[in-house]
Order: C-alpha cells, then sequence, then structure tokens
C-alpha cells in the first residue's frame, strides 16, 4: 500500500521537460499507459460507439413499436373471438334448449302413438274375444240342438206309430190352412 501512494506522490514530481528517465516503477507506468489508452478509446471510439448505441436504441424502440401493434392486434382478435364465443355460446344453449323441445315434443307423439296403438290393439282384442265367444256359443248352440233333434228323432220314432203320425200330419195341415185363410 505504500508503494501505491508513494506512485501518486511520484506523479506529482515529474521531471523537467527534456529530460527523459526511466521509470522503474510499475505501478505508476501502467496507469499513465491505461489513461492514455482509455483517453484515445474515448476520443476514437466515442463515434463508433454512439452510433452502435443509435443502432441498437433505433431496433429497440422498433421492437417496442411492432411489440405494441401486435399487442392491439391480439387484443382486438381477443374481443373479436370473445364476442364470438358468445354468439356460439347463446346459439349452442339455443339448439340445446330446441333440442331438449324436440326430444319432450317426440317423446309426447311417440306416448300419444303408443297409447293409440295400446287402445286399438285392445280393441281388437276384445273384439276377437267377443267374436270367439260367439263362435263358441254357436258351435255349442249347434250341439245342443243337435242332440236335442237327435233325441226327439230317437223319441218320436220310438213313440210314433202311423196312426199317431197320421193325426199329427193332419192337425199340422188344419194349423196351415187356418193359416191361410187369415191372410
Amino acid at each position: 500500500m505504500k508503494n501505491v501512494t508513494h506512485s501518486f506522490v511520484f506523479l506529482a514530481h515529474w521531471p523537467p521537460v527534456g529530460s527523459f528517465r526511466l521509470h522503474t516503477d510499475i505501478l505508476a507506468t501502467n496507469l499513465i499507459n491505461l489513461t492514455v489508452v482509455v483517453g484515445v478509446l474515448i476520443f476514437f471510439g466515442k463515434g463508433v460507439l454512439k452510433d452502435l448505441l443509435d443502432n441498437r436504441k433505433q431496433r429497440i424502440l422498433g421492437t417496442i413499436r411492432n411489440l405494441e401493434e401486435l399487442r392491439r392486434g391480439t387484443i382486438e382478435q381477443l374481443e373479436k373471438s370473445r364476442i364470438r364465443l358468445h354468439k356460439v355460446e347463446l346459439e349452442a344453449d339455443e339448439y340445446r334448449m330446441n333440442g331438449y323441445s324436440e326430444i319432450e315434443r317426440e317423446k309426447a307423439n311417440l306416448i300419444n302413438a303408443t297409447s293409440i296403438s295400446l287402445e286399438q290393439l285392445e280393441k281388437s282384442k276384445n273384439e276377437a274375444l267377443y267374436f270367439e265367444k260367439q263362435r263358441a256359443m254357436n258351435q255349442v248352440r249347434q250341439r245342443v240342438f243337435q242332440q236335442a233333434v237327435q233325441g226327439g228323432l230317437g223319441t218320436l220314432n220310438s213313440c210314433l206309430n202311423t196312426e199317431l203320425h197320421f193325426r199329427t200330419i193332419h192337425a199340422n195341415i188344419g194349423i196351415l190352412g187356418s193359416l191361410e185363410w187369415k191372410r
């Protein structure tokens, strides 16, 4: 540390002009050399450095302007997208409600059609049962009538003789004759 302060003090005692002498103090010579180099760099490099910094500044400002324009465009697109999304959501709700309404309408139509079909089927079933009942009753009547006729014929054949047969025929002819006279 003493050498450093000594070198600064040594700078204050410059030899008179015209004399040349070798400085053996490295710190003092390096400081002078550095001062000269920095001075030359500042003098000659000031213009180049200024141009580089101005170019860099212009590029940064241009990038900022472009980013601002992109940001504005993005905000506009975002707003348009939000509006479109809102419209699509409204349409989706409308389709959903129409779909639910259509489903309910189709459900009601299907229930009504099924109810009508069931009523017609029930009516057809009842008619078929009625006709089957009538047919069964007619068959029973026919059998009863056939059995009655067969039983009556059997009884008549066993009980009738020719004299009774002639009397029955004459009685029936008399009944038929009296009917013809009334007309």
